[in-house]
């Protein structure tokens, strides 16, 4: 897919761009990833800012929200099985801008990286998914 942007892409087509990058990770995230919803905000609230101790709300990316919690550490007592990968759209684009890198790529990297540190999976296999994913190895 080649994109070209005269204007930064707005929130639903990154929310299309995740959703279809979904479908194409590796086979050990997919099996995490049934049911996942993508949600695209412009930045992180102050209350995740607060919670994850973050000084700079361009330092996050991506933040996989299970749906038993109402914020990172912190579990709701009603059952909502709603798992959501939130995209954050200004800090992504300025990563973008920065790098020069392809947009579908940059995304599909926080991707995984999101995912594979959410699941715990060792540094070196997230490094390797994310290789081997953009390679076409999958």
């Amino acid at each position: 897919i080649i994109m070209n942007y005269s204007v930064p892409p707005g929130a639903e087509e990154i929310e299309v761009m995740a959703a279809t990058m979904l479908d194409n990770l590796p086979e050990e995230l997919l099996e995490y990833c049934e049911g996942l919803a993508i949600k695209v905000e412009d930045f992180p609230d102050e209350t995740i800012i607060g919670e994850l101790d973050i000084e700079d709300p361009y330092d996050l990316l991506a933040l996989y929200k299970s749906g038993k919690e109402i914020s990172p550490g912190v579990e709701k007592k009603t059952a909502n099985d709603d798992d959501v990968l939130v995209i954050y759209r200004r800090p992504l684009l300025d990563m973008w801008c920065e790098s020069c890198d392809d947009l579908m790529g940059l995304l599909r990297q926080v991707i995984i990286e999101e995912l594979g540190r959410h699941f715990d999976f060792p540094d070196e296999e997230i490094e390797e998914l994310g290789r081997r994913h953009y390679q076409g190895m999958l």
